[in-house]
Parts: C-alpha cells; sequence; structure tokens
C-alpha cells in the first residue's frame, strides 16, 4: 500500500502538467515544466509516462519525437474500467494514420450462437436485473415506460441528441416536447432531431405489445428519426443501397446492398431469439450501428432499439444519462476497428446503472418542500390559472410564462420562476387542478383544445 501511495505521489505533478494541456504536450515541454519541480532524467520520465499511458489516464498522439501526451477526460476513466477497455482506449487514442484499416468482419454475427455465446456474463445480466427491476408485478408490456413516460421522452430524446452533437440543453428539450418552443439561435436540424426522437419514443411505447427486432420495426424506427433529416426523403426507412464512410475512422462497412440486406435479417434473427433482455440490449448497440444498415442515423436507431427489450419486459429504460460523446464514439470505434467489445460493455454497465439511478429517484422521491415554491406559491397560482382559463395555445405557454415573470417577479428568481412554473403546467392533470382555483370546467374545456391550439 505504502509503494503504491509512494508511486501515485511521483506521477501527479507529471500528471497535473499534462491536464493543464488539453491539446496535448511534447516531451521535451514536459521535461522543461517539471525542471523546477521535480527534476527527472529523460529516462525516468519516460518511464512514467509509460505508467500513466497503460494506466488509461493519458494518451499518447505520434511517434518519437513527435509524440504528444494528452490527459484523458475523467469520466472516461471512471466508465472504462476493465484492463481490456484500458487498453484499447490506448489503442483507439492514436491518430487514424497509426491505426489499421479494417473492414466488416461477418463472423463475429455468423459465429454468435444464441443463448450460448455472450457479451455479457451471467452474474453481469444479474446485476444489471437487480438495478433495472423497479417493482416485481406482472404488468402488461410498457407499463413501467408509460409511467415515467414524460420524463422519458425528455431525457432519452435529449442525451440520444446530445450523443449526436445537438445543441440544445435539457431545459430547451423539454420546452420543445412540452410546449413546441424552439430554442432561439439553434439550427432548425437540432429541433427536427429531438422532435423525431420523441415521435420515435412514443411509437415503441404506444406499440409495446408489437415491436420487436423485426424488419417492421427497425425500418420504421428509422424512418422516424430520420424524417427531414436525410438529402434523399426516400432513403428514410430503408436500406442502405449506397457505399458510407465513419468520420474518423478506419473502418469501413459493407457497399453490397445484398450482402447488407442479408446481414441485417441475420442480425435481427439473432438478436430476436436472445433470452436475456441485457444481452439482446447490448447486441443491437453494438450490432446494428457496426452494420450500418441505412444511409446515416445508424447509431439513433441502435440506441432506440436497445430499449426495446426494456419496454415490453418493464425493466428501467437505458436513457444515456451523463454519457460522454467522446467516450461513446471511441468505444464503438473499437469495436469497428478491433472487433472488441470491451469499452462498449463497460459504458452500457456503466450507463444503464446511471439510468436506473435517476429513474428509481424519479420514482421514488417523496418531494421535500420546495422553499422557491413556497415563496412563490400565490404567483404560481394565478399564473397557471391565467394559462387554463385563456386557453393559452400549447406552443405559447412558455412565452406567456416568459413575460408574466419578467412584469411580475424580481429578476433574479425570473429564470428559476419560469422553470417551475413550467414544471406546473406539464404536471397538471384532473387530481390536481383545484389547487389553482380552477373549476372542473375550465380544466376540461383546456385538456379538449390543447392539441387543437398547438
Amino acid at each position: 500500500m505504502t509503494r503504491t501511495k509512494s508511486n501515485e505521489a511521483r506521477l501527479k505533478p507529471l500528471l497535473e502538467v499534462i491536464r493543464n494541456h488539453p491539446d496535448g504536450i511534447s516531451l521535451p515541454a514536459l521535461k522543461a515544466a517539471l525542471e523546477d519541480s521535480v527534476g527527472l532524467s529523460e529516462g525516468a520520465l519516460k518511464y512514467r509516462l509509460k505508467v500513466l499511458v497503460q494506466s488509461g489516464r493519458v494518451t499518447m498522439q505520434g511517434t518519437r519525437r513527435w509524440a504528444k501526451y494528452l490527459p484523458v477526460d475523467s469520466g472516461a476513466i471512471e466508465i472504462f474500467s476493465s484492463k481490456n477497455s484500458r487498453e484499447l482506449v490506448r489503442r483507439m487514442s492514436q491518430p487514424t494514420s497509426a491505426r489499421k484499416p479494417a473492414s466488416y468482419n461477418s463472423r463475429l454475427i455468423e459465429s454468435y450462437e444464441v443463448n450460448t455465446s455472450r457479451y455479457l456474463t451471467v452474474d453481469e445480466c444479474r446485476k444489471l436485473a437487480d438495478v433495472g427491476t423497479d417493482f416485481s408485478d406482472e404488468q402488461p408490456a410498457g407499463t413501467y415506460a408509460r409511467r415515467i413516460m414524460d420524463r422519458l421522452l425528455i431525457d432519452l430524446s435529449w442525451n440520444s441528441s446530445r450523443l449526436e452533437g445537438n445543441t440544445y440543453s435539457l431545459l430547451d428539450t423539454r420546452r420543445l416536447i412540452t410546449f413546441d418552443e424552439e430554442a432561439e439561435g439553434a439550427a432548425a436540424i437540432d429541433a427536427q432531431m429531438i422532435r423525431n426522437h420523441k415521435d420515435a419514443i412514443e411509437f415503441l411505447v404506444e406499440n409495446a405489445f408489437d415491436i420487436g427486432f423485426t424488419r417492421h420495426t427497425l425500418l420504421n424506427l428509422h424512418a422516424l428519426l430520420a424524417n427531414n433529416l436525410l438529402p434523399d426523403p426516400m432513403s428514410a426507412g430503408r436500406l442502405r443501397m449506397i457505399p458510407v464512410g465513419i468520420s474518423g475512422s478506419t473502418y469501413l462497412p459493407l457497399d453490397d446492398p445484398h450482402r447488407i440486406e442479408a446481414y441485417f435479417e441475420l442480425t435481427l434473427r439473432k438478436i430476436t431469439n436472445i433470452e436475456n433482455p441485457f444481452e439482446q440490449a447490448f447486441m443491437a448497440l453494438l450490432f446494428l450501428p457496426y452494420l450500418q444498415p441505412f444511409d446515416d442515423v445508424n447509431k439513433r436507431v441502435s440506441r432506440m432499439a436497445a430499449n426495446i427489450p426494456f419496454i415490453k419486459k418493464n425493466l428501467i429504460p437505458i436513457s444515456f444519462i451523463e454519457v460522454p460523446e467522446d467516450a461513446y464514439s471511441k468505444a464503438l470505434l473499437g469495436f469497428y476497428e478491433c472487433g472488441d467489445a470491451s469499452m462498449m460493455k463497460d459504458l452500457f454497465i456503466w450507463a444503464y446503472g446511471r439510468s436506473a439511478q435517476h429513474y428509481r429517484s424519479v420514482r421514488q422521491q417523496l418531494g421535500a418542500p420546495d422553499p422557491f415554491r413556497m415563496k412563490y406559491r400565490d404567483a404560481l397560482q394565478v399564473v397557471v390559472q391565467e394559462l387554463v382559463t385563456q386557453l393559452v395555445p400549447r406552443r405559447e405557454i412558455g412565452k406567456y410564462i416568459k413575460a408574466w415573470a419578467v412584469s411580475h417577479i424580481p429578476t433574479d428568481d425570473q429564470s428559476q420562476f419560469r422553470d417551475v412554473a413550467e414544471v406546473e403546467v406539464i404536471s397538471l392533470h384532473e387530481g390536481n387542478f383545484a389547487r389553482f382555483r380552477i373549476r372542473q370546467s375550465e380544466f376540461i374545456n383546456w385538456k379538449a383544445t390543447w392539441d387543437i391550439l398547438a
């Protein structure tokens, strides 16, 4: 224990310097930076750098005197905890020029024996089931997803879009999904992407009995997610007939439409017959983007499809909460280029645990009195009552609350007041409208005209 601590103490100054240079630092620059505080020979410095690289805390780009050392994101270090993952992180952190070209390896899916081959061990699946089961009584398919639908639409739409570089914030996403209010200054494509996610999630939950890893489900899932985003509108919901490349990767997917069709069917058939829902979800997350069966939007399809077994079996869904974009991308590239699923496996287990923790909290939270709500209790009652009785159109609600807050709430509290008031409107239902001094007839009229006036 003492020796480990002393080794860590020796590595700390070096690691701090590297973290202060996120774009990378060369060996001579490192040596100069450490000259005053830690006098090191070049040999000792190289040895410590080797230890940091092998442990996954630092990556090396380039070779010999052109090499630069970069810090690894702390979130990625937490996610990629296994030895195999750390080694793959090191390999995938090299520039593409230093990585071997790779093509679609059909043996990976052909050799997979359903319910015999495993990416997730029996023990890992058991642990995932323990954290993913929120209630034990038998319920119809989709019951759990419907119970958390409002949160699921926002969480999954935002996180999946965020992994594609979408600029919307979580709050922007909530306002778009709930009030159809687009974020000021954001690109139209970002709003379209989020709306498409909402439609895809609703499709899965509303058709929980009928969905599966079938051609019908996957093609329609793609059509919903790709709606109004592809250059050729006809390619939405259609298997790929053109070659594609993967940005920042040496991987080259299949380009023969007949083989794409054949392996798409084989992949779906094998996933369908897997008995364990977590192995099913992981296979979808891994092999659908690996095949690249569509012109684009493949990763989004895989993230939505990974939730099919969770929705059908009333398990907590996976929303990719807090998953770093770079970690997700590198994990997939590790499988694309090396056929090594260790990074994706670590990421899947970590991400599912985060989602389970989040939704358990959502369902179990008792909700202690909120001082802010207590402070503005009367103001919240007035603004919600006005929105309902005046039949403010859904897409105007956010603007109405914002303008109301500017007129009635101190400047420092306006942003939070708007946020809280929007939540109150979203949460309004037949069992709680009376607390806002709203008559039953007013509530019924508001509900009936909500979509008409949207």
